[in-house]
């Protein structure tokens, strides 16, 4: 449904260091950018991407009230360490990570904020 998820930075860098850690223990690679190109992107737009860079109408990066950026984890572990690797790359908790009884099925997640405020989450699916 998506192409992409775009949130504001407003240090870029620091912003890579956060999410190249939290991004890599889902799984997926180091952001594909050179330093000081403004922009991240993780992912491939084929499945979606989440994009993370200076907003371009260049007022300053700020977070989205009520948002929240769900992000697939393969299992428990992953989930774990994404939010190890968060609060280790400048992010803040959210929620440390469990099983979500609110949620479908036997979700099991954890949130964070990264150094901008914006709000995210891992989650997968425990087995029955």
């Amino acid at each position: 449904m998506f192409t992409h998820i775009m949130v504001g930075a407003s240090d870029v860098e620091r912003s890579r260091a956060f999410y190249d850690a939290t991004m890599g223990a889902l799984g997926y690679d180091p952001a594909q950018a050179p330093a000081g190109a403004g922009r991240l992107f993780y992912g491939g737009f084929g499945t979606g991407a989440l994009g993370v860079g200076h907003p371009a109408n260049g007022a300053p990066a700020s977070f989205a009230n009520g948002g929240t950026i769900g992000l697939a984890a393969p299992d428990k572990d992953a989930v774990d360490a994404w939010h190890v690797a968060g609060i280790a790359n400048g992010g803040t908790d959210e929620g440390a990570p469990g099983v979500r009884p609110n949620a479908p099925g036997r979700a099991y997640g954890a949130y964070l904020r990264d150094p901008d405020g914006n709000k995210l989450c891992a989650f997968c699916q425990l087995p029955a």
